[in-house]
């Protein structure tokens, strides 16, 4: 087998991860309410997510740096989230529903970035580009938010249990194909995470792009609120999604080309700055066909973002700690800045409507433009 075709099985793994993740997602929300569900209980069932990603992120990637592995790692998370998922889909009740949800979510949470640090792994060793291997996880988004859309149409969001299991058992068995990364460095112990909380420039690069990403995962909840709002319909809002996913598949797949021209801290910053007017844009559209039509934004302020944040992030972190420090990374990202964004940015639209919703985040992605830029000049950003 050759170098590149020892990566496909990799691929495919983020195709088919990502490809089910859409679906909890894109289809949760409306399933959830199909099952009796008020919209407050399914902010709280939905807040369970990011919770559980907080404790289980770095709790995996720990693990995965102790023994060495991210391979057999994935295998035991992808074993929890058929089993769990299985069970949590089946629940009416809210405790259960958050009980449940909890397990399941600690389960699924890491998956998707520790595909992505070994992805990072394996673009190292081959020396090839990250975004090469990772624009399979954006396609699979994109292909099952169409597909499993239609099929939902067709038989009723009461399925949904179905493509999942389906996709998750996919995922399982492209994923005992993986060709692991190992690095020789001794077993790491808890005491040696130590080293990542005390290093300054990753602790405040985790703390200053919070406010883009509070923005960034504010607008993935409320989007197709924000689009209902303004009139658009169901099938809209997947076109939206659509939209927005192929960009940053695009992206990903031609990182290699550009992104090693400069420090990854310029493309962070000038992504940031393109978030700033995508959501000022947003705020002032009156149309929700502007907003799909922009979507392509996506693209170029999350795929540019997160490639070059997480391109930084493995400059920052000891080789041996990679795991972990990614995953802290993607806890931060994905998981306290969407608590952060579901809490605050909820009461705003109940509040004030999605236009100014939007309007504060493009000055909140503002601030975290500029406290970037002056970290970039100081002395421990370069």
């Amino acid at each position: 087998m050759s170098n590149r075709d020892s990566i496909v099985p990799l691929k495919m793994l983020l195709f088919c991860f990502h490809g089910a993740n859409t679906i909890i997602v894109s289809f949760l929300p409306l399933y959830l309410q199909y099952k009796g569900l008020s919209g407050k209980e399914i902010g709280w069932v939905l807040a369970i997510g990011p919770m559980a990603a907080i404790v289980s992120q770095p709790f995996w990637g720990f693990m995965s740096d102790k023994y060495q592995t991210v391979k057999r790692i994935l295998i035991i998370c992808l074993i929890g989230l058929l089993i769990s998922s299985s069970i949590f889909l089946q629940m009416t009740t809210v405790p259960l529903l958050l009980t449940l949800g909890a397990i399941f979510f600690f389960f699924s949470a890491p998956i998707g970035a520790l595909g992505d640090s070994l992805s990072q792994r394996r673009a190292d060793h081959l020396g090839i580009s990250f975004g090469t291997i990772r624009t399979w996880g954006s396609i699979g988004f994109a292909t099952s938010s169409l597909l499993v859309g239609e099929f939902l149409s067709a038989v009723g969001i009461q399925y949904l249990v179905w493509p999942y299991l389906l996709l998750g058992t996919a995922a399982l068995v492209v994923c005992l194909k993986l060709t692991d990364v190992k690095i020789d460095a001794g077993k790491i112990q808890l005491s040696d995470v130590k080293r990542l909380f005390s290093s300054r420039p990753f602790f405040i690069f985790l703390v200053l792009i919070m406010f883009i990403t509070i923005s960034h995962r504010a607008n993935d909840s409320f989007i197709g609120i924000y689009i209902s709002q303004l009139g658009g319909s169901e099938s809209l809002i997947g076109i939206a999604w659509f939209v927005g996913v192929a960009s940053e598949a695009l992206v990903f797949a031609l990182a290699g080309r550009w992104f090693k021209k400069f420090h990854p801290l310029i493309f962070i910053i000038g992504a940031g700055f393109l978030y700033t007017i995508r959501w000022f844009f947003y705020s002032f559209v009156d149309d929700p066909i502007f907003i799909v039509a922009l979507q392509f934004l996506h693209g170029l302020t999350f795929g540019v973002f997160y490639l070059s944040a997480f391109q930084y992030v493995t400059r920052l972190i000891p080789r041996v700690l990679q795991s972990t420090g990614h995953l802290v990374f993607v806890s931060v990202f994905f998981g306290l800045s969407g608590i952060i964004g579901s809490l605050l940015g909820g009461s705003l639209i109940d509040s004030m409507g999605g236009g100014y919703l939007y309007l504060f985040m493009g000055f909140l992605a503002l601030v975290g433009t500029i406290l970037l830029t002056i970290y970039h000049v100081l002395p421990f950003g370069k």
